[in-house]
């Protein structure tokens, strides 16, 4: 016989109770903002594929036709792609809306998208310059196309060139969810207002955090696990504006940072400074410095087999 279900428990009380923790929430927020309203997750990542796509037709998009057919292939990932962004820019802007004295212009969307056009061939040349640098980073890699399509890295800073380009124009949220797409993806938390110069390399990858007001500059390569992150978290402590403004560290040209590092505030590394695993550093770096913890202590002979045992949980 087949056993009966179990039968479900009584609902009612956890329903009332959901009920009133929403009406909690939303008495306590003012009621403002309509989440029928915010950017739509999905939608903004079909539009970053079509994105992709036009930016990358043959290795990333799947065109295989020749020459002649290829504007056709790019104009019509291109229209869909702005076709969804639009909407979503749209709904943004709509979110906002009563925070606003004014009512936007309800051709801002529009005016944002056409705007974002003109950034597509310098995103495209810039990730290619991020593609050259892994290249010529990293001895492992066989071939640019390779890079491409496989490298954690170069899948972040294509998502961040996108995002920074939309954080810029005025869609920040919809910016954000685009760089959180690539977070998902690479476990790689770029904040899409991180301002990154040409031909940076981000080896390996997990773990990076790279905070909104941080300045990277060209040629930087930076190794896994590494944080350009801000000293205290809005809220905790009072803070100047520039402070607000200025959060994360600045990064100059030909700066390499090993992997662990944790870099924190409005510090300056200086220009083709090295900082070496698992540092933690709070201030200035002058340029072309080292900074460098301790070697590590190597065990031998009767200190070496106490070590073993203990790690073992024997006595030695």
């Amino acid at each position: 016989m087949t056993a009966a279900p179990h039968q479900l428990p009584n609902i009612d009380d956890a329903i009332a109770d959901l009920r009133a923790a929403r009406v909690a929430w939303r008495r306590e927020d003012g009621g403002r903002h309509s989440v029928a309203r915010f950017p739509s997750r999905i939608e903004v990542e079909r539009a970053v594929g079509e994105l992709v796509v036009a930016l990358f037709p043959g290795r990333l998009g799947g065109y295989s036709g020749d020459g002649a057919g290829e504007d056709a292939f790019v104009h019509s990932a291109l229209r869909s792609a702005l076709t969804i962004l639009q909407r979503q820019v749209a709904s943004e802007l709509a979110y906002w809306q009563e925070e606003s004295v004014e009512p936007f212009d309800p051709s801002q969307s529009a005016m944002i998208v056409r705007l974002f056009v003109a950034e597509l061939a310098p995103i495209r040349e810039m990730v290619d310059a991020d593609v050259r640098a892994a290249f010529l980073g990293d001895p492992a890699a066989r071939s640019a196309d390779e890079i491409l399509i496989c490298y954690p890295g170069i899948v972040a800073m294509l998502h961040h060139r996108i995002a920074h380009a939309l954080y810029n124009l005025g869609a920040p949220i919809v910016a954000r969810i685009v760089s959180e797409l690539a977070n998902t993806r690479t476990g790689i938390d770029i904040h899409p207002g991180a301002t990154i110069g040409r031909g940076v390399f981000i080896d390996h990858g997990t773990g990076v955090v790279i905070g909104e007001t941080a300045i990277i500059g060209d040629r930087v390569q930076i190794y896994q696990h590494v944080t350009l992150g801000a000293r205290s978290p809005l809220g905790v402590t009072d803070m100047s504006v520039r402070e607000r403004l200025a959060r994360h560290p600045i990064v100059e040209d030909d700066v390499v940072i090993y992997a662990g590092a944790t870099i924190l505030g409005r510090v300056t590394i200086g220009r083709g400074a090295t900082i070496g695993g698992n540092v933690w550093l709070l201030e200035d770096v002058p340029p072309g410095s080292v900074v460098a913890q301790p070697t590590a202590v190597i065990l031998q002979g009767d200190a070496a087999i106490q070590l073993h045992e203990t790690l073992r949980g024997r006595s030695a």
